[in-house]
């Protein structure tokens, strides 16, 4: 168990293929709403999932030593689910860096060039049942120890 990727594990999404762009829809200068994602082949014994979107190519270092602009933390997605509708609202929703609950989609500072965001799932071996509002790294080190597999989407967006 821990971090490490399984490609068996697929994750993609119905508004963007694997490194293509994200529509305008799905940023911040758009309606603001989370793609639709899907995955498939999760390992036997999956009890339930987390998903995450992390830009790692934002020019954000807290103090702590955490990089990036986390824009999604949502857990609780029980072992039966395999998709997240268009605009999710179900499940628990953790913190962003945007300093809210829920998705917030890409905004690259202008002039920044093209990011990329990473859309994670995480098959896990039991039902957490994690309180609401976690950030990314307090989750991730709470799943850490029962993580099966994940596995990546990447999309890309530079604002216009």
């Amino acid at each position: 168990m821990g971090f490490a990727l399984n490609l068996d594990l697929q994750l993609s999404s119905s508004a963007f293929a694997a490194d293509g762009a994200i529509p305008t829809r799905h940023t911040g200068e758009g309606e603001d709403v989370s793609p639709a994602l899907s995955w498939s082949n999760a390992p036997a014994g999956t009890k339930s999932f987390a998903v995450i979107c992390h830009d790692p190519d934002a020019p954000l270092v807290s103090a702590n030593g955490t990089y990036g602009f986390v824009h999604w933390v949502l857990y609780n997605i029980p072992g039966n689910i395999d998709s997240l509708a268009e605009d999710c609202s179900e499940h628990t929703q953790g913190q962003n860096n945007f300093g809210k609950p829920g998705y917030g989609g890409p905004m690259p500072p202008e002039g920044h060039g093209q990011h990329k965001y990473y859309f994670w799932v995480l098959a896990l071996d039991t039902e957490l049942n994690l309180p609401a509002g976690l950030n990314m790294w307090e989750l991730l080190a709470k799943v850490e120890p029962h993580t099966l597999a994940m596995n990546r989407l990447i999309g890309t967006y530079q604002r216009g």
